[in-house]
């Protein structure tokens, strides 16, 4: 059975604190969104009001909302089919989500593109790949528009442990790495490639962090489920980035609660390993964080009630609204191939 690496609760309050109460309030709803609006997907999924597969990061939001709350206005993530997370972290409407994944006209591409494609440029979401490995030079590309641009966004781009044996994966570190370009790699590293352990596969243990001298950067390893860990990790690679230092891999150890995907019972999991990670969910620790730092009761429950209507809120807009018009269909999908669309 894979092993939960130490983990501990921060300092008493008072000790340590550089994160600060606002950031940490921050933190802590963005987990929560994460969190009720995809099992409020899961729940929708069982009453076909959603459609098709979809891939959740239940047990992984801790990651999504280190780095989205590290961020600043105009830097840009690129994610991978399991990208809700991400893209609620960003700050796109929980009914822009849900009514995509409904396939209503609310939604964020009017139901056209589904759980696996969210994409929202004006939250810096620059697209949802299902192609493994395939976003990962274009965040390059990105950061490499950045970098000739002398503009200091940072293009970060999310996966998981699977990625790491892709060769884009390798390509695009290499490429970031000569040109030291203001890009960040982050590995969510859940264990499991699909159904495969990512050990049983892998030559080295920490399959993205151990591979990193190859290209000349830092072996960086964070307990994916702290979100202060990540939040810190995430803001020195931000000023690292933003310096010209180059890019930066950092490998955030994580579990899914869920299987890979709807249509997966996870049933190839050992026994009991799930509810030993369970036992550090990072919206559970989190509380208890809040709570290490002087965080009311009363503070904390106010922010679980109203992530809890404002997805119960959207659900309704959602349900309510109607499916996209067929004059859409092809609209947003042919380019000209043209003097305008190249430039």
């Amino acid at each position: 059975m894979a092993k939960v690496e130490d983990r501990a609760l921060a300092p008493a309050a008072g000790l340590n604190d550089d994160i600060g109460e606002e950031t940490r309030l921050l933190l802590y709803r963005i987990q929560v969104e994460i969190r009720e609006a995809e099992q409020r997907a899961f729940d929708l999924f069982l009453q076909n009001l959603v459609k098709g597969t979809s891939h959740l990061s239940l047990g992984q939001e801790a990651v999504a909302a280190g780095f989205a709350a590290a961020m600043k206005p105009g830097d840009l993530s690129f994610c991978t089919y399991r990208g809700h997370a991400h893209t609620l972290a960003r700050g796109v409407p929980i009914e822009k989500v849900l009514g995509e994944l409904m396939q209503r006209d609310n939604g964020l591409m009017r139901g056209k593109g589904g759980s696996m494609h969210l994409t929202s440029a004006e939250h810096g979401v620059m697209g949802s790949y299902a192609i493994i490995g395939a976003h990962l030079p274009i965040a390059c590309g990105a950061a490499w528009r950045a970098q000739y641009k002398g503009s200091k966004d940072v293009a970060v781009c999310f996966f998981g442990d699977g990625t790491t044996n892709i060769g884009a994966f390798h390509e695009a570190l290499n490429f970031a790495a000569v040109w030291k370009l203001p890009v960040i790699f982050v590995c969510e590293n859940n264990l499991y490639m699909e159904y495969t352990p990512i050990g049983d596969v892998t030559a080295v243990a920490h399959p993205a962090a151990d591979r990193a001298a190859s290209y000349g950067l830092p072996r960086i390893v964070v307990d994916g489920n702290d979100a202060d860990a990540v939040y810190r990790a995430a803001s020195a690679a931000y000023a690292k980035a933003r310096d010209g230092g180059g890019p930066s891999l950092v490998e955030c150890m994580t579990y899914r609660h869920s299987g890979h995907s709807r249509a997966d019972p996870a049933k190839y999991r050992p026994e009991g390993e799930l509810e030993k990670w369970k036992e550090h969910d990072p919206i559970k620790l989190y509380r208890e964080r809040l709570k290490q730092f002087g965080i009311a009761d009363g503070v904390i429950a106010g922010i679980d009630a109203d992530v809890r209507r404002r997805v119960d809120e959207a659900t309704e807009k959602c349900k309510a609204a109607p499916m996209p018009p067929l004059d859409i269909l092809t609209t947003d999908v042919y380019a000209d191939g043209g003097f305008a669309w190249r430039n």
